[in-house]
């Protein structure tokens, strides 16, 4: 008898020790790509290892999402043993990883359910672990599929740019942006919308003025919301993570706070010293 559902994701989600372990959870690595070296996300090439790369470069890195003949091989194999499966991938608007794993889908007829979380990180993973809630309590994956692209507009994030000049090279910011910024000692916070796309929201003088930004908007929604589980990633800076998490703590003692590395596609583009603050509001 076959199992009801298989979940798959990508790593531009945040994988967890117990997405890796788990035995129905499949993650489909990214490429990354420094010059004419491609490296496996998360297989041959780590976060730290990543970083000291970037530091290094003459060429900006890229990534680039798995073919659709990737996808078409895991599930290829996930239908001798599963009925279906939920696919959550990052946001559409950022990467066509979405879009690989449909084409991979349609090679095989595999019935997949891909969902575009209109995120990356947590953003993303937050949503399998809510479909494993739903497929626990009974529901049907067609029907967990829908619920979890209306619980996307939930995702609320955060993000604190760590490496302006790594905005610089990947084209995301003028020269003089780039000048003027640093300057300035500018911090750039920016969010991926609702729309899923990565947009600028404000720019703060100082660092602790910009950590002090985000802190608000959290206290602001677990006031209204009574919001008390957020997500940290950081760009390779875990100490100012923990830093961090005491001053939520400070407003909400009974916070749980999980911290963890940024994705691979947040990395490359925000770079070493980044830190997201991210949560959910409740279900409607």
């Amino acid at each position: 008898m076959k199992k009801p559902i298989a979940w798959v994701m990508d790593t531009t989600g945040y994988v967890t020790e117990e997405f890796k372990a788990h035995p129905d959870v499949y993650i489909v690595p990214l490429n990354i790509h420094f010059g004419t070296e491609e490296f496996i996300d998360g297989v041959d090439l780590s976060n730290s290892q990543l970083y000291e790369r970037i530091k290094k470069a003459t060429e900006f890195p890229k990534t680039s999402q798995p073919a659709a003949g990737k996808f078409a091989e895991l599930y290829e194999k996930l239908q001798e043993e599963y009925e279906c499966a939920i696919a959550v991938h990052a946001s559409a608007k950022l990467s066509g990883t979405i879009a690989s794993s449909t084409a991979g889908a349609e090679m095989t007829g595999f019935k997949v359910f891909a969902v575009d979380s209109l995120a990356l990180s947590y953003g993303l993973s937050g949503l399998i672990e809510r479909g494993m809630t739903l497929a626990a309590g009974g529901m049907a994956a067609e029907d967990i599929a829908a619920q979890l692209e209306l619980e996307t507009k939930n995702f609320r994030n955060y993000i604190l740019i760590g490496n302006l000049s790594q905005l610089y090279k990947g084209g995301r910011m003028s020269g003089a942006q780039y000048y003027l910024g640093s300057l300035l000692k500018v911090k750039p916070i920016v969010q991926i919308s609702a729309e899923g796309e990565l947009v600028p929201i404000d720019k703060v003088r100082s660092h602790k003025k910009a950590v002090q930004y985000l802190i608000d908007h959290a206290k602001a929604d677990h006031e209204k919301y009574g919001i008390d589980t957020f997500q940290l990633m950081h760009g390779n800076v875990h100490a100012e993570a923990e830093s961090f998490k005491q001053e939520i703590l400070k407003f909400n003692p009974r916070a749980q706070v999980q911290i963890g590395d940024l994705s691979s596609s947040l990395a490359v583009h925000a770079g070493e010293g980044t830190i997201a603050l991210m949560w959910r509001r409740p279900v409607k």
